[in-house]
């Protein structure tokens, strides 16, 4: 079954510790949000091979969701696994390209070469900075009234698990799967006005899900991933409403591409069908956006589907960038 307790915690970080040296091991940080202590346990290796898991940090992160972060209480917030709202999801919320993920070892020797070190960059730079805030996204434990934390000792025992993709696992671990709730880390510096956003996932998991369970899908995709891109999209047009939004799309590949029966939804995934034919290699198509999907103006997603409905790209944007009459470019 999905996460049963999937939410945010927003705290400062305390202390950090890794574990390379045991069967399972985590890089665990110690935190407090508000008057309470919590461990975030990062897993940094997985039991099935291959073993080590897919890494990227995004050190100029920006998402609509932002917005929503820096407004909570520190502690951990529940949060509905659905579009719209704060939960993370890697494939439908636009978070970022899975192509910039790369696999790390969890132990090497030598500096900034395995998980614990580039997490260390982050962690390290966050406990120096009382300003700073860590938001851990996953399953909450605790609290356990009568039993002190097993890294950090303080007590009762209080965290916050799963901070990593959680859907399209495969068959040992499927009870888990579910959309719109993903784990990750993101940083908040405000003295640089900046954010960090750190997302992991394990080898053996897919990245075409089921919309509903979240499960690993067994259809085929029309095309490969960002075959055709989003490129740019004109979502607060100049004038009143009802707007013309559009979006341009680009086949990045060397062949033609039909794009009969592909879709784009929107940030409350609704969809509509596409306009549009065949798309020659390397041409660029720009299409009317039209009801039911909508492009916000105060941020949103933008994801392309082909008939399989099957995820080839997606783009997200910030209320700063819907600037009136000016597309964005993504």
């Amino acid at each position: 079954m999905p996460l049963n307790r999937y939410g945010v915690l927003a705290a400062r970080v305390v202390d950090r510790r890794s574990e390379g040296g045991t069967d399972t091991p985590h890089y665990q940080i110690h935190t407090r949000g508000g008057d309470v202590d919590f461990r975030v346990a990062v897993n940094v290796l997985s039991v099935q091979q291959p073993s080590e898991l897919l890494y990227l940090a995004d050190e100029a992160f920006h998402h609509p969701l932002l917005a929503g972060l820096t407004g909570l209480p520190d502690g951990f917030t529940l949060l509905p696994s659905q579009p719209g709202g704060l939960a993370l999801d890697f494939i439908r919320a636009n978070l970022f390209y899975r192509e910039g993920m790369r696999a790390v070892p969890s132990t090497a020797p030598g500096p900034d070469n395995d998980l614990a070190d580039l997490l260390d960059h982050f962690i390290e730079r966050a406990a120096a900075d009382p300003a700073a805030r860590l938001y851990a996204f996953g399953q909450r434990w605790g609290p356990e009234p009568t039993t002190p934390d097993k890294v950090f000792g303080f007590s009762p025992g209080n965290g916050v698990h799963d901070v990593h993709m959680n859907q399209g696992n495969s068959r040992e671990f499927q009870q888990d799967d579910g959309v719109w709730q993903d784990g990750g880390l993101l940083l908040h510096f405000p003295t640089e006005e900046q954010w960090v956003g750190v997302f992991l996932a394990f080898q053996s998991q897919a990245w075409h899900t089921d919309d509903q369970t979240g499960h690993s899908l067994e259809a085929e995709p029309a095309v490969g991933d960002r075959t055709v891109r989003i490129v740019a999209a004109l979502v607060n047009p100049t004038g009143p409403a009802p707007e013309v939004e559009t979006i341009t799309l680009i086949n990045a590949s060397p062949d033609d591409v039909d794009l009969a029966g592909w879709a784009i939804a929107d940030a409350e995934k609704r969809r509509t069908v596409l306009d549009a034919g065949l798309v020659q290699a390397g041409e660029a198509i720009r299409i009317v956006v039209r009801p039911p999907a909508q492009l916000g103006n105060r941020g949103g997603l933008i994801t392309l589907l082909d008939p399989h409905g099957l995820k080839v790209d997606g783009v997200a944007y910030t209320k700063a960038q819907a600037a009136e009459g000016w597309s964005v470019v993504f």
